[in-house]
């Protein structure tokens, strides 16, 4: 397994990684179409996005997992955390340690960026509540709020 950040040249790969995860898992949320790709692309060129660091987990030049996150820098105490955002692995290539080196990675990154926390929300399905516990220097603490704009 090979991790490599995620840029506008790995699109497609991703685009391959989201459509073989449809394949292989049923129920997620959003088509990955036209408007997904252009929404993409123009991320990447969107200096909105500077402090974001995406990663992707490749076997065999193929995505198999990748996460996302975001590095958010407040007035409440001057410090810089992370939100992580996304994580997700093919679930052919569940339980071979992806998620794990993928968030190893993450996690050496974000601290080199400054980041002295990762924040994320986290699933509730038995699977990703196993994973959570898993990792080192966890604490499972508050409940989070997706609130609309």
């Amino acid at each position: 397994m090979e991790i490599k950040e995620y840029t506008k040249e790995r699109i497609q790969d991703v685009v391959d990684f989201e459509l073989t995860l449809r394949q292989e898992e049923a129920g997620w949320g959003w088509e990955i179409d036209n408007a997904y790709i252009e929404s993409v692309t123009k991320s990447f060129d969107d200096i909105s996005f500077k402090n974001s660091l995406s990663l992707l987990a490749y076997d065999n030049e193929k995505v198999v997992g990748r996460i996302d996150s975001t590095m958010i820098c407040s007035h409440f105490d001057g410090s810089t955390k992370a939100y992580l955002d996304w994580i997700c692995v093919l679930p052919s290539y569940r339980h071979k340690g992806v998620a794990q080196g993928l968030m190893s990675v993450l996690r050496k990154e974000l601290k080199e960026r400054g980041a002295v926390d990762l924040v994320g929300i986290i699933a509730h399905n038995k699977e990703a509540l196993s994973f959570y516990h898993s990792l080192e220097n966890v604490v499972i603490r508050d409940e989070g709020i997706w609130i609309t704009l």
